[in-house]
């Protein structure tokens, strides 16, 4: 049987989804929801005691909740893409490749969390920072995810935004407080009976699609909200903060490289992104998300930067880059890594 494209060109990419991944050995946590499993050992990935992925220099290793350098360090905060999805080895992610080769002067952390949102990001920060040493550099690299899940039915948004999974939760949260109430009923409601329900059957306002400007507002209010809480933390911390909105590949070329095509078509073929982010993922609608973020950052007294026109203006036709729409090659992650240092002037 000939192998897929994807099995073929990313291989690495089983790993990531049928070991590192499995939906069965979710680890579900309080307050994040959801973290990597600890102690996760592979020629692909591996992490510390606590989930981090580990990061590597040109001759050190280091983790959150692993080995610890002494002195200051910088952290890179997002979701899968900081954490590293697509790189064939812990060395290829983006902290390591800054801190091996693009901007070693300090060492860096991966502190990234796979499938997080801002409001998780903000949370795993708090929940480990007094973990850490001296922090100089705090770079948030992100975006994509927040846009993603505000295309979700608002009673699943809540006060701080949608977050994976949150389908499951609150179904299961539904279950548990209907067997509450039939148990109170039973018990102490002395036969008092439910009203039945309506026979009209309508359409709820929240299955009603929101506008894709409603989107986009909605994710960049989100954002916005927690990086003003990221502020006075980075403050306390001495360090400096940066923003850097995240490349995905159609915001950053509408011509992708060969093997991009190739793995395109084969993903979905068997997953549904064109249906469920097709109208966010066009190049269109990443300008006007980074001008909302940029509006937002400049209130907020942040430093913003987009890495997508960036990353086109140094990219050639036939440069394979994403192993899919939002994750990088080996190759990709050692570019970004070299245009994240220059952009924001590390060394």
């Amino acid at each position: 049987m000939a192998l897929s494209h994807r099995a073929e060109l990313t291989p690495q990419m089983i790993q990531y989804s049928e070991k590192f991944d499995d939906r069965g050995d979710i680890r579900w946590m309080p307050y994040l929801m959801y973290f990597h499993p600890a102690g996760h050992r592979s020629d692909v990935v591996n992490t510390d005691r606590l989930g981090f992925r580990i990061s590597h220099g040109a001759d050190d290793h280091a983790s959150a909740g692993g080995r610890l350098p002494q002195g200051p360090v910088r952290l890179l905060v997002g979701s899968s893409t900081a954490f590293g999805i697509g790189a064939t080895n812990d060395a290829a992610t983006l902290p390591s490749r800054l801190w091996s080769r693009h901007a070693p002067s300090l060492p860096w952390l991966n502190f990234a969390g796979r499938s997080h949102n801002s409001t998780q990001e903000l949370l795993l920060f708090l929940l480990y920072r007094h973990l850490l040493p001296q922090v100089e550099e705090i770079v948030i690299f992100s975006g994509f995810n927040d846009l993603g899940l505000a295309r979700l039915p608002a009673s699943q948004q809540g006060d701080h935004g949608a977050f994976f999974n949150c389908g499951q939760f609150f179904a299961q949260m539904d279950e548990d407080r209907e067997r509450q109430r039939k148990e109170k009923s039973r018990f102490g409601g002395l036969g008092r009976r439910r009203p039945e329900p309506s026979a009209a059957v309508s359409v709820p306002e929240d299955s009603v699609p929101r506008s894709l400007d409603e989107q986009i507002a909605h994710a960049v209010d989100l954002t916005t909200r927690h990086l003003d809480s990221w502020r006075p933390l980075a403050e306390a911390s001495g360090a400096r903060l940066s923003y850097v909105l995240q490349p995905l590949a159609t915001w950053v070329r509408e011509e992708h490289a060969p093997q991009e095509e190739l793995l395109f078509r084969e993903l979905d073929a068997i997953s549904n992104f064109g249906e469920v982010y097709g109208d966010i993922a066009t190049m269109e609608s990443g300008r006007r998300y980074s001008d909302g973020l940029r509006r937002g950052c400049e209130k907020l007294g942040v430093p913003f930067h987009d890495m997508n026109p960036v990353l086109a203006d140094a990219v050639g036709r036939q440069d394979w880059l994403f192993v899919d729409r939002i994750h990088f090659t080996d190759p990709g992650h050692d570019l970004v890594a070299a245009l994240l240092a220059d952009m924001l002037g590390l060394s």
